[in-house]
């Protein structure tokens, strides 16, 4: 009796331990986000109208053809005229830039953002355990990961991720790689930083679908403190409820409608090809099927499992998932961060998701704001929806974004608390939504619709430009 009293008691211990186990790892696999940064360049970095055209109007090898090109994709940009660009391309040596351009454009970066990001958290560099860094187009060695270790006097077991070449959806790439590594059950801080290195990447030739990129992006990046410690809970300002990746990779135009490469000429660029809005559709429309029944509440779930099942018995051509397009997503969720690729982007996931032009306002004000910053994007999107006093605890935000490969990542958060820091966009939040919509570049620009071969004098309307600024 004694034996199989103690081996009860044994089996009861046992059991009691491994649930207790089971909770605290249950409790330690979950994401906060402590807080984060966006980085905001100091003035003399500014992109105003005149420098815009300047910057074009320096490659003395385009014809009126690709000039008017140009010209009109900045019009039809969405773009303002305070966003920022890397030194070298302000100072006129875009097409010659050096190693220690990039490295000074990173420094930059990081200097501010991160430095800002533990004084704001009361974190410091050594109470991290975890540290990603995603940087699509520039990769020196020792990696810019190693250089911030070292910058910081981190611990010599900082497990250090460098993320590269993966466009404009890493942001979500590096958080879903902490959240892996959290799923260790270990009590851990993470440092994600996110930032586009556009110093060494000018593209100095004349196809038109490279030297889009030349105009689309800015400078950018941010910075995130997140853990999985269950202590810091109050301190942290989301959760992360889930996160979904797709990469459709294996087809063919998806994997070249966005690819860097080398033009006729020898010139290298990033190529954005006329494939690209379907790669981007499809992408979008699989990784939303997975989506789905993570943020939509059972009712609207029902209907859209009732519209799917009707669609396939009723079969009608060529109209695509219909299902999806009825989807009122604002039933699961509250606030909508969209990669600002654009004014098409963002115009297409607003039909797509049938959403508002308030649901849409932060991204659209956001690449008016900084312009097309990559991967980090998104964070500024929430910064405005953050300084605008929008989010409320238990708020659930989607995050999408959209990247070479051709992937497509999203994530929902969840608000744990009232927010309404203003961080980068303190300055200029009041200013947002701008109270006219005139272009601040057809203006100075406009006329370039109006000319031809026969009339274009191109010395005349560069002196035309100076003597106007």
């Amino acid at each position: 009796m004694e034996i199989l009293a103690i081996l009860t008691m044994l089996i009861i211990l046992c059991s009691i331990y491994l649930l207790w186990k089971l909770y605290s790892l249950q409790r330690t696999t979950n994401c906060y986000l402590i807080d984060y940064v966006c980085f905001k360049p100091p003035p003399d970095r500014i992109v105003n109208r005149k420098s815009a055209g300047e910057i074009i109007e320096r490659n003395r090898t385009l014809g009126l053809s690709e000039f008017k090109f140009l010209l009109k994709v900045i019009i039809n940009s969405g773009m303002g005229v305070e966003t920022y660009a890397p030194r070298n391309i302000l100072e006129g040596r875009e097409a010659s830039p050096t190693f220690d351009d990039a490295l000074q454009e990173m420094d930059e970066f990081i200097d501010t953002a991160v430095n800002d990001l533990f004084k704001k958290t009361n974190i410091s560099p050594r109470d991290v355990d975890l540290l990603v860094i995603n940087i699509s187009g520039f990769s020196p060695a020792p990696s810019l990961a190693s250089r911030i270790a070292r910058r910081y006097k981190m611990r010599e077991d900082v497990k250090s991720y460098n993320v590269s070449g993966m466009g404009c959806s890493a942001s979500l790439i590096s958080i879903d790689l902490v959240r892996n590594t959290f799923k260790s059950g270990k009590k851990t801080i993470a440092l994600a930083i996110s930032s586009e290195s556009l110093s060494p990447n000018w593209y100095a030739g004349k196809d038109k679908s490279m030297m889009l990129s030349n105009i689309l992006f800015r400078t950018g990046g941010s910075a995130m403190l997140l853990t999985n410690d269950p202590a810091m809970r109050a301190q942290a300002k989301m959760r992360l409820k889930c996160l979904i990746r797709t990469h459709t990779g294996a087809n063919d135009n998806a994997y070249n409608c966005a690819m860097q490469k080398e033009d006729d000429s020898g010139f290298v660029g990033m190529h954005l090809g006329k494939n690209l809005p379907k790669a981007a559709v499809y992408a979008f429309a699989e990784n939303f099927e997975r989506l789905i029944p993570k943020v939509l509440p059972y009712r609207e779930l029902a209907l859209y499992i009732y519209r799917t099942i009707k669609q396939k018995v009723v079969k009608p051509p060529g109209k695509g998932n219909l299902a999806m397009t009825q989807i009122d997503f604002r039933t699961g969720i509250d606030h909508f961060c969209i990669h600002t690729g654009g004014p098409a982007v963002i115009d297409a996931v607003r039909r797509g998701l049938r959403l508002s032009e308030y649901d849409t306002e932060p991204s659209s004000m956001a690449l008016h704001r900084w312009g097309n910053t990559s991967s980090t994007s998104l964070w500024y999107v929430l910064g405005y929806m953050e300084a605008k006093k929008r989010l409320k605890k238990g708020d659930r935000v989607l995050m999408v974004t959209f990247g070479t490969g051709f992937k497509c990542n999203s994530c929902i958060w969840e608000v744990n608390k009232d927010l309404g820091d203003a961080g980068a966009w303190e300055e200029s939040i009041n200013n947002y939504p701008p109270q006219t919509e005139v272009n601040p570049y057809m203006e100075m620009y406009g006329w370039i619709t109006d000319e031809t071969d026969e009339t274009f004098n191109r010395e005349a309307r560069a002196e035309e430009l100076r003597k106007l600024y």
